[in-house]
């Protein structure tokens, strides 16, 4: 697979990533934990080198599996990890807190130290940005942490451009995580062009819509308790009925492509800006392949404003996230 450097940081990773949140927390019962090692090997196998974790996933759980998953490969792979959204693990799915305290920082990142074996974290996020904490002092503790060597690259996850303009004048950002995809294109307006001028690298989060660009859930499609997916407007069934266009708008274009809809959905995203990383996840090894193949999917500007034709007279309907986690993305 080919590599890709995020912005102007140096940190060279693979042209898509993995994200491993869905093995253990968020979408549906967690794997095996054998089977999960499994997945994760195989994705480097295919030639992924790009995992991200968190300490929330789980909460904590997840960043001990990728550790172990990937203890064979120390020094082959880089490690996302996040700090600053704290998950009670009494209430499965409830999020209680954000904490950006730089001595809470410090904490969480020699917690995180531990779980995935290594001596330093090679991208650490600021999960959500903590409006109680100015962003200054929360990127004056990742620098610390980096004069330290106990961390290689700063992040930020879901922040508004005021604010990471803010936070790379203290120390530089190297990537930004937040949701883009064909169903979600917010970050257009103002992050891109942002994220272009500073030269910040780009991590679409959930760039298969959850699933739901692959054509693998429709009106009719239960989820277990435990799923995300059942808080999010998007995806009531009324939603799920409307944004069935979508999907079969997609299936059309992929046709045509002889790929499939989640192929072309990470081609798209391949195409928009060099400096732009995906990071889908999956539990399953086929679906994982299907992922990896995107990458020798080659869509020509005549097939992007294709794309683009077919889906801009439809309107995706419901939100992206309930009330409680849509009040913590910054603005």
């Amino acid at each position: 697979m080919q590599k890709r450097i995020l912005g102007k940081s140096g940190l060279e990773v693979s042209t898509l990533g993995f994200g491993c949140m869905g093995l253990s927390f968020g979408l549906g019962p967690a794997a095996e934990k054998e089977e999960a090692i499994k997945v994760i090997r195989a994705a480097v196998e295919g030639g992924v080198t790009f995992f991200d974790t968190a300490e929330a996933y789980g909460p904590l759980v997840n960043e001990e599996l990728v550790g172990e998953a990937l203890a064979p490969f120390r020094g082959q792979v880089v490690i996302a990890t996040k700090f600053g959204l704290k998950a009670n693990p009494a209430e499965e799915g409830k999020w209680n807190a954000l904490d950006s305290r730089p001595e809470h920082i410090k904490e969480v990142a020699e917690a995180s130290l531990k779980r995935l074996k290594v001596d330093a974290l090679d991208l650490f996020y600021q999960h959500r940005v903590d409006l109680e904490i100015p962003i200054e002092d929360v990127a004056g503790a990742v620098k610390e942490l980096i004069l330290d060597g106990k961390v290689k690259h700063f992040g930020m996850s879901e922040a508004g451009a005021k604010t990471i303009r803010r936070a790379h004048a203290v120390q530089p950002v190297a990537a930004l995580q937040s949701e883009y995809s064909l169903w979600w294109r917010e970050p257009e307006k103002e992050i891109l062009p942002t994220l272009e001028e500073l030269g910040i690298g780009f991590v679409p989060f959930s760039p298969l819509g959850k699933g739901f660009l692959t054509g693998a859930i429709n009106e009719g499609t239960t989820f277990p308790g435990n799923d995300i997916r059942n808080s999010v407007p998007r995806f009531s069934a009324e939603a799920r009925k409307a944004n069935q266009q979508v999907v079969d708008t997609l299936g059309k274009i992929a046709e045509s492509k002889k790929a499939t809809r989640a192929q072309i959905a990470l081609a798209w995203l391949l195409a928009q800006k060099p400096w732009i990383v995906p990071i889908p996840g999956t539990t399953k090894l086929h679906r994982l392949e299907e992922n990896l193949g995107a990458t020798d999917v080659e869509l020509s500007a005549e097939d992007i404003e294709e794309i683009e034709s077919a889906l801009s007279s439809i309107e995706v309907q419901g939100e992206r996230y309930p009330e409680a986690l849509q009040r913590l993305v910054d603005r």
